[in-house]
């Protein structure tokens, strides 16, 4: 799972907090983490894999709400991969992770490994963060018809950019001046921990918010495409509020149980002895969420991919042949193959309102239906109330 502990575990003097919830049960919790990880890697990808039964499509272009939710599962299975990695190394190599504690040993690479396993974790779900705030951004942007592909790259330099700061900024105060010496007071320890937790809490409290705002964008862009808000569109738009309140409870299931761990693992380094009776409930209870992280924190991409497109099937089609990805949105294509020019005998003034029309019309079912990407009803709902698929 993705915790700051698992840097300040490579700390030789780490904190009494940090040794109660490392040295419990590891290789139960190692084990835990292997297979939750393992588990939702491989469903991440079956529900990634085009599908037996799915018709070839012509290729749509990728739009960036599209391109930002692939990225968001690459982060979590690259994310995945390292826990499985690095669980592994400590349920195989247990003498290997022992030199961890050794003070003035000559061996680098237990500490080296420790860090870098745990700087990868840590990086990987941190991008993920910053990718999912891009999305809620990218979605009120394209409701409001000032985003598109070329925003993508202001999103990855927004994203791997404050991730990599965040992240090497929080490790080197965290380290300086050595492994021997990082957790010598809570300067060295509370700037880690902010930048490790920053782009959690603004995915946490931001993104309702513009999902909020998107969603009473979307109502007022539908109305707005024929002057009425009919039975479809106001289904479409209910469905857009759905597929973001999934995504919302799935980002607060998995990640709360690390925000309730950091805050009694801090009550109890500000004991002055954590082993006292009085705080045994706390001990527990800070041990029973460290588990529940093992679980969860793991499991957060396949559980995204069910929040995204939905549950996408078991039949795997493997033939490669060139066709639409299975989170590409139905409409875009739909909108493009029904689109009808206007009559070449029409007079000038006519064509060009027809034609700003159906431009306008065009662009708002885009939009929507980057919204409801992998949303197969909604997508046909609203591509056959769409006033350019009925000819108009």
């Amino acid at each position: 799972m993705a915790s700051p502990r698992l840097e300040t575990y490579c700390c030789l003097n780490r904190d009494a907090a940090t040794q109660l919830v490392m040295n419990f049960q590891p290789e139960v919790f190692c084990g835990v983490c292997i297979g939750s990880a393992s588990v939702s890697l491989l469903l991440t990808i079956l529900q990634l894999l085009p599908k037996k039964g799915q018709s070839p499509r012509k290729m749509a272009k990728a739009s960036s709400s599209s391109t930002i939710l692939l990225l968001i599962s690459i982060c979590d299975i690259l994310g995945g991969i390292g826990m499985i990695f690095r669980s592994s190394v400590w349920l195989g190599f247990p003498g290997f992770i022992a030199n961890i504690s050794v003070v003035n040993g000559t061996d680098v690479w237990p500490s080296a490994f420790c860090v870098g396993s745990a700087m990868w974790i840590q990086l990987l779900y941190s991008a993920g963060f910053w990718w999912l705030f891009c999305y809620a951004v990218d979605s009120y942007l394209v409701v409001r018809r000032s985003a598109g592909l070329s925003t993508i790259v202001l999103y990855h330099m927004m994203t791997w950019g404050l991730a990599v700061m965040l992240s090497v900024e929080g490790i080197a105060l965290l380290y300086y001046p050595s492994l021997s010496s990082c957790e010598n007071g809570l300067e060295h320890a509370i700037p880690h921990y902010i930048t490790t937790y920053v782009p959690l809490l603004l995915v946490l409290v931001v993104n309702p918010i513009l999902f909020r705002r998107t969603v009473s964008a979307v109502a007022s862009l539908l109305k707005g495409r024929q002057g009425i808000y009919t039975e479809n569109e106001r289904r479409l738009g209910t469905e857009i509020q759905i597929r973001f309140f999934k995504i919302m409870l799935v980002f607060i299931i998995c990640w709360s149980p690390n925000m309730v761990n950091e805050s009694l693992l801090f009550y109890l380094e500000m004991q002055p002895d954590i082993n006292e009776m009085l705080l045994k409930n706390i001990r527990s209870a800070a041990l029973i969420t460290w588990i529940i992280m093992g679980v969860l924190n793991p499991m957060q991409g396949f559980l995204f991919t069910l929040a995204f497109y939905g549950w996408t099937g078991w039949r795997v089609d493997l033939k490669w042949r060139k066709r639409e990805i299975p989170w590409e949105s139905m409409s875009s294509s739909t909108v493009g193959e029904n689109a009808y020019p206007s009559p070449v005998n029409y007079q000038s003034n006519i064509h060009d309102s027809k034609k700003i029309s159906t431009t306008d019309s065009q662009q708002t079912d885009e939009a929507i239906s980057m919204l409801s990407e992998g949303n197969t009803s909604g997508d046909d709902r609203l591509t056959r109330s769409s006033p350019i698929y009925q000819g108009w």
